[in-house]
């Protein structure tokens, strides 16, 4: 299982953000994960410090950027960020209207060579994305609530992870499985033995003294 460290909790300090990227980098994280927040689809603005902080990395790190859209605005936001040619543009379910549109979106970011995820809320079934599950490369589940880093895991999200591993066992569809909210040393074999295949770690990472222990603890 590969590891994508959330940004999310870096303090905007000087220098202070760039000594954590390469300190992030030199620990072996798989990815930089870049929540991108739009006061809107959620009541959190990241946009500013996501945009700064996802230019800083590319700049100055080889790891691959993971870039996760809370917002409405969605077209604008895949615009902005293809540029920096990241491994991954996951967006929302719940910020399209229906399906076409979720479609032409994810046309979109494929046709620019771009993996494209798709993420949906707790509330959110698995089962509405069927008909997309052909044309994604990610599925992301969230652990928690969107919108805020920090807060405690939901184990009853594990189910989804299970659900959507038989999917691709049973339909033999081509797409990883990515889990993000409250996941730590504790709550990470939860969504390993469920099938996940990216966890997405924040303040368990960012907080810790020994990052390159964490990590190599969070991925064993």
């Amino acid at each position: 299982m590969e590891i994508a460290t959330s940004v999310l909790s870096i303090k905007q300090e000087q220098n202070y953000p760039i000594k954590q990227f390469y300190a992030i980098e030199t620990a072996k994280t798989d990815y930089f994960h870049i929540d991108v927040m739009d006061g809107k689809f959620v009541e959190q603005d990241t946009t500013e410090k996501m945009a700064e902080y996802a230019q800083t990395i590319k700049q100055i790190s080889n790891i691959p950027l993971d870039i996760h859209l809370m917002v409405e605005e969605v077209e604008k936001y895949v615009e902005e960020y293809i540029p920096l040619e990241p491994a991954y543009i996951t967006m929302h379910y719940e910020s399209f209207k229906d399906d076409q549109s979720r479609i032409e979106m994810i046309q979109k970011v494929r046709e620019a060579g771009i993996k494209v995820g798709m993420a949906i809320k707790p509330d959110t079934k698995v089962e509405v994305l069927k008909p997309l599950l052909p044309m994604l490369h990610l599925v992301l589940v969230m652990t928690v609530e969107p919108g805020y880093g920090g807060q405690p895991f939901m184990y009853e999200m594990v189910a989804k992870i299970e659900q959507l591993s038989k999917e691709i066992e049973t339909n033999n569809c081509d797409y990883f499985i990515e889990a993000d909210g409250g996941i730590n040393l504790e709550t990470v074999e939860a969504v390993k033995e469920a099938g996940c295949d990216i966890a997405v770690v924040g303040t368990a990472i960012i907080q810790a003294e020994n990052k390159k222990d964490i990590i190599a603890q969070l991925k064993k």
